[in-house]
């Protein structure tokens, strides 16, 4: 059964990776004053704790082999040195302003909950919580090690290194990850942020399933910031990392809470389904700070929401196209010239829908490299776009044409061999193309509008207008932008009965609509 109940991202920012630290003069004043004395002191002596560590984190693992490297570590390197990185830590926390961090019912030994799932994510200062929590072993990023200190520091922690570049890296992650969390109290107890990234904390946002791949008991764990100020919170967008640092660093102290929820054991169905078990922990932790719980998740570095396996940008390509067009001057006709010059060119044959930045600029008829470059980049990473994906997304904010002669359109573009029906991966292109977001989990979409193998166009457009879920995406999301509103942004449900999840939206643009879609 599916939930229809929507919750706003936040009532004061767009969506959950936005956060921008709301200042009064009298607040601004004190934070300039205290920072200018208090910070540099502060982080003085942080950075000397740092390089205090630096030396004896890599002592830890000293002579090893690498054989020897991939065992947990035991006697001396494991009695002596932890405790002394532990003091050192909390140290650096307490040189930045937590002199104290209340703690809130009780941490489950590794044998009743190999892994610890701390959420919500504000932001690097929740390192914080691993000094409460004796140190566990965590996952991080491998471009991490390289770092002065904190590959230092990741080496002691005998840290899961993963690229998020390289499928192979992610798997053998996945690998370790499971192996250490069924060796049965070989390996010490592991600590993960299962949202992936930061956010504000108005909501809780999807868990990936990597904390719950292997089916045993996870122990919730939330952390608190009960200050007047929120200042921890780094975030994709709004408030730096030195920001949040400095206005952290220049508060007298900063308050954490660390609470521990009760272990929760997997049942059998979740054992067999951790993206099942991972949403069902979401919605317990969800309730307990009593925010939403949403899919909303990072892809890559750009923020989504997820509805039928569709994933949904934050922050729509099409709507920052719009805006860099109507800056460099060009009117609403102009926009809609180019654009039928622009489906000229997909529709002359070939590989005519790939064109260069250069191209493009010709196509749109812009003077100023800087715009053309911006578009670009929103929709490829290589000097070539897709003509097709810029068109077809911002057809659908634009409003110049109705949905059922766009997915007409679209249609034809994808099927390049005019056989009157998509493949599974055509379907993925022309979705990708319609909402200006790479799709690579249409197979729900694909299995729901196909008949004996065969998508056609009609069954496509029946699907979309008249499917439950679906019909959302077409009324809330592949809708023309309307001048002078905004909807709001709120994040769309995945359909799962297990999963207290609302719904997601389309926000604003300058360009009115000037047909109704049908």
């Amino acid at each position: 059964m599916e939930r229809n109940d929507r919750h706003p991202a936040t009532p004061h920012f767009p969506h959950p990776f936005y956060h921008e630290l709301k200042l009064t003069r009298a607040q601004r004043l004190t934070g300039i004053i205290l920072g200018s004395i208090l910070s540099p002191i502060r982080l003085t002596l942080a950075a000397i704790c740092f390089l205090v560590m630096w030396p004896l984190a890599r002592l830890r693992l000293a002579g090893l082999s690498q054989e020897e490297r991939s065992l947990p570590v035991a006697g001396w390197r494991q009695w002596l040195l932890h405790p002394i990185i532990r003091l050192l830590s909390r140290a650096v926390f307490f040189c930045l302003g937590f002199p104290w961090v209340k703690v809130k019912g009780r941490q489950a030994d590794l044998k009743e909950a190999p892994v610890l799932a701390v959420a919500p994510h504000s932001g690097f200062l929740d390192m914080l919580v691993l000094c409460v929590t004796q140190l566990p072993t965590v996952v991080s990023r491998s471009e991490n090690a390289s770092l002065p200190v904190i590959g230092a520091l990741l080496e002691f922690n005998q840290a899961v290194l993963v690229s998020r570049k390289d499928p192979q890296s992610r798997k053998k992650a996945v690998s370790q990850i499971t192996e250490r969390l069924t060796s049965n109290g070989y390996w010490p107890q592991m600590l993960m942020f299962p949202e992936g990234t930061t956010t504000n904390g108005s909501v809780l946002i999807k868990f990936k399933p990597g904390a719950f791949l292997a089916g045993v008991p996870v122990q919730p764990v939330l952390l608190h910031y009960p200050n007047k100020l929120d200042t921890v919170r780094w975030t994709y967008k709004g408030t730096t990392w030195f920001e949040a640092l400095w206005r952290t660093t220049s508060q007298l102290y900063t308050n954490m809470t660390v609470e521990y929820l009760p272990v929760y054991t997997p049942s059998q169905e979740e054992k067999d389904d951790p993206n099942l078990y991972a949403d069902n922990v979401q919605k317990l932790m969800a309730k307990a700070l009593g925010v939403p719980a949403t899919d909303h998740v990072m892809a890559g570095r750009v923020p989504v929401s997820t509805l039928g396996g569709l994933s949904l940008p934050m922050e729509p390509p099409a709507r920052e196209t719009l805006s860099l067009l109507q800056k460099d001057g060009l009117s609403a006709s102009e926009i809609e010239a180019a654009l039928s010059r622009m489906l000229d060119r997909c529709q002359s044959g070939g590989s005519a829908w790939k064109a260069s930045a250069e191209e493009l600029a010709s196509i749109l008829r812009l003077t100023e490299k800087q715009t053309f470059v911006k578009i670009c980049g929103l929709y490829s990473k290589d000097n070539l776009v897709d003509l097709r994906q810029i068109y077809l997304s911002v057809a659908v904010l634009s409003g110049f044409v109705s949905f059922k002669s766009l997915l007409h359109t679209a249609f034809t573009l994808f099927d390049q061999e005019a056989k009157g029906s998509l493949s599974a991966v055509e379907l993925s292109d022309l979705m990708g193309a319609l909402l200006g977001f790479p799709q690579y989990r249409t197979a729900q979409l694909y299995a729901e509008a196909s008949s004996k193998g065969q998508l056609t166009e009609e069954d496509l457009l029946r699907v979309l207008t008249t499917h439950p879920t679906y019909q959302r995406l077409v009324n809330e999301y592949l809708q023309p932008e309307e001048a002078g509103s905004r909807l709001p942004h709120t994040a769309f449900a995945n359909g799962k009965a297990v999963n207290n999840n609302g719904n997601a939206q389309n926000g604003n643009g300058p360009l009115p609509s000037n047909k109704k879609t049908d």
